[in-house]
């Protein structure tokens, strides 16, 4: 897949520890890539990173993006010729309790990135996640483009807003020069499957609950969300990459959404839900008073034209195959234990690729 593009480039994931780091850090190696990792310890026990044991196949750099000097030094050592930012404060919920470090972590170790990529001479193509909720979200039924308007109801949307804005301004002042790496931004957010144990997200509270044989309460069972595997906005990062390093000028200094089909726009209720149809014996109660004060938003949609018109890129899964790989990676984590789930890891990138194929997707040749 992608032409080869990344066999045998050094390869710099920021984020590698969390969830879709450790994903796409196992896909790049698959992919041939040298790959370097920057990010702080696992943000849980177990991690997906440690059950695949991908400290011992790649450089693992343990720093704070939010440390300018220490990201610059990494950059300095490793010489990447791509890099992908995925490393964030991720979680909305937590931006309430801190919102000082979500911000500085997310708009100010953009800038860190930003920074030290700008005087990377090796680095040629530079791929900036943010996430949906960079959007101002005014609660509408239409998906998000690319062109509307940025901004944030709470600390951990106002920081990707803001993190976006930085991006922008380094595209603009420093990266459309002759010699600087091609750059994008993207956004995709509400992602699931195997590995994440993240705190008030409804797929681990799922897999917590049931694997010690207990219900799981879920709050706010009526909001919606576009749902999606974790494999398909990776997908889109590694396609985005790969034309950023051919310098496409139909994506350089852009962004770009990464959402599932619209029929998989479901509400949490759903959710829990169908994960319980793979894990039978098991449901979830709703919780329909709400979330306690914290405003989270109850409905946002991206629109991917952008993605599909310049990069040929689509989503692959529907919502039962969603929900499927998801519940059985837990599923195998818990009832075999860390082989058979690090072995599932890589049946689903493969699977996930057949799948594309199949569809005839351009950038699976």
């Amino acid at each position: 897949m992608f032409d080869n593009v990344y066999a045998g480039r050094r390869v710099l994931v920021t984020g590698h520890t969390g969830f879709k780091g450790f994903w796409l850090t196992t896909w790049l190696l698959s992919l041939g890539a040298e790959v370097a990792g920057l990010a702080l310890d696992p943000p849980s026990e177990p991690s997906g990173f440690n059950i695949l044991g991908l400290h011992d196949r790649i450089i693992d750099i343990r720093v704070d993006i939010r440390d300018h000097q220490a990201v610059a030094r990494a950059f300095a050592d490793f010489k990447p010729e791509v890099v992908f930012h995925l490393a964030a404060q991720a979680l909305v919920r937590r931006s309430y309790a801190d919102p000082a470090a979500t911000i500085e972590t997310n708009a100010i170790g953009t800038m860190n990135i930003c920074e030290a990529a700008r005087r990377t001479d090796s680095l040629q193509a530079l791929v900036l996640i943010t996430s949906d909720k960079c959007y101002k979200n005014v609660e509408w039924e239409y998906g998000y483009r690319e062109p509307d308007a940025l901004g944030g109801f709470d600390p951990y949307s106002a920081s990707k807003g803001c993190a976006e804005i930085v991006a922008a301004s380094y595209f603009e002042s420093f990266f459309r020069r002759e010699g600087r790496p091609m750059a994008a931004t993207t956004r995709a957010g509400n992602v699931v499957g195997g590995g994440d144990w993240a705190e008030d997200r409804i797929v681990p509270d799922c897999a917590r609950a049931w694997a010690s044989g207990e219900p799981v309460r879920i709050r706010s069972p009526r909001a919606t969300r576009p749902w999606q595997h974790v494999l398909e906005p990776l997908s889109g990062y590694l396609r985005l990459g790969a034309r950023l390093l051919a310098k496409d000028p139909a994506v350089c200094f852009e962004a770009f959404n990464f959402g599932p089909r619209a029929e998989v726009v479901q509400t949490v209720e759903e959710v829990a839900n169908a994960l319980a149809l793979v894990w039978p014996g098991f449901k979830a109660n709703m919780d329909r008073a709400g979330q306690g004060g914290a405003k989270e938003s109850t409905l946002l949609k991206l629109c991917c034209d952008k993605a599909l018109a310049r990069l040929k890129w689509r989503a692959v899964l529907d919502f039962e195959s969603t929900m499927r790989f998801t519940a059985e990676w837990y599923r195998a984590y818990y009832q075999q234990g860390a082989q058979e789930a690090a072995a599932l890891t890589q049946r689903q990138i493969q699977e996930y690729k057949n799948r594309a194929e199949q569809e005839g997707l351009p950038w699976t040749s």
